[in-house]
Order: C-alpha cells, then sequence, then structure tokens
C-alpha cells in the first residue's frame, strides 16, 4: 500500500512500542447505556502507542492503567457507544510491526474502524503546520488527520507529544491521555 505522504511517514517512525504479552485488570469503568447522548457524539482517533498500550507490560502502575482505560474505550466502541477513526498513518505503522500476535490485533483493530482516512492535500498542509510547531513528522500527520475527521479526541500516550499537540490548534479535536480519554468519557 503506498502512501502519497511517504516523506513524513519515513521521517517518523516511532519505535518506542515494545511487544509485550496482553494482561488486563479492571478499573470498574461505569458501562453507560447506548442512550448515553455524550458518548453517540465522542469520536477518538488513537496514535499507535495508545491503540498497542494493552499490549505493552505491566510492571508500571501507569502503563497498567493506561491499558485498562484503552480496553475499556475499545469495549464502549465495541458496544456500538461511539465511532472510531482510522488513518492510512496508522495502517503505514501497522504495517512496520515485525509479524506477531501484536501486529495482528492492531491489524484487526484498524480493519474494523468505523471511518478510514486517506492523505489530501489538506492533511498535509496541516501536518506540515504541526512539524513546523516541533512536532515529530509521523505524530503531526496523525494529528492532523484526527483534525481532518473530526475526532472529538486525540489519544496518545506519549508525553513529549502530548505537551506540544496540547499548544497547537486542533480546532473541534481535544488532545488526551487515555486517563483523560476515559475521565472525558465517563462525564
Amino acid at each position: 500500500m503506498q502512501l502519497a505522504t511517504p516523506a513524513l511517514l519515513n521521517q517518523g517512525m516511532n519505535a518506542n512500542c515494545a511487544s509485550y504479552p496482553k494482561v488486563s485488570w479492571g478499573l470498574g469503568f461505569k458501562n453507560p447505556t447506548r442512550e448515553d447522548s455524550s458518548l453517540k457524539s465522542a469520536t477518538p482517533y488513537f496514535d499507535m502507542c495508545s491503540l498497542q498500550r494493552p499490549l505493552d507490560t505491566k510492571t508500571q502502575i501507569r502503563v497498567a492503567v493506561e491499558a485498562e482505560a484503552i480496553l475499556n474505550v475499545i469495549s464502549l466502541w465495541e458496544a456500538g457507544q461511539f465511532e472510531l477513526v482510522s488513518s492510512q498513518a496508522l495502517m503505514f505503522e501497522a504495517e512496520q510491526i515485525t509479524p506477531s500476535p501484536r501486529k495482528a490485533y492492531i491489524l484487526e483493530a484498524l480493519s474494523k474502524a468505523d471511518l478510514f482516512l486517506q492523505p489530501n492535500k489538506q492533511i498535509e498542509e496541516r501536518a506540515q503546520v504541526f512539524v513546523n510547531s516541533g512536532i515529530k513528522p509521523l505524530d503531526a500527520l496523525h494529528l492532523a488527520f484526527s483534525v481532518e475527521a473530526e475526532a472529538n479526541y486525540f489519544c496518545t500516550c506519549d508525553d513529549r507529544f502530548l505537551r506540544r499537540a496540547k499548544e497547537v490548534d486542533t480546532l473541534q479535536t481535544k488532545v488526551v491521555s487515555p486517563l483523560e480519554l476515559i475521565t472525558e468519557l465517563s462525564q
């Protein structure tokens, strides 16, 4: 699959997400009903590290709690509570993962997304603005895809990216950590 923005993608490959077995434990997140209007309008976009967080080793409390938060959000999506956004940038990153259960999990999740975006001139231009603001190219591309999709939330586990992304204009898209996302969705 060829991308229209190979330069941005090739500049920004992030290898911070290591492959580990899946372990889960409960947070006790309330399970809202399908009629909950605050969730019907929620549309999250996850970057690759946040999608992979449930597969990371949970020896640190933060990683374990973020993994559980992501799993709860995915459960809400699977229950039809909101739409999930995917993009060509996510598929590009997924294809870079060595064949493994991790790669199979990610590809399956992305194949079930409700909305899939291809690169276009507007996304490329917005990504370049984000790059000019100090955001890494692939991260900038993910953020641009989320804004173009009019996602309500852009979720990342990357603290540096999170800080920088909160400083740029993302229009209606709120940049959040997994814990912030679960808090937003549970209100």
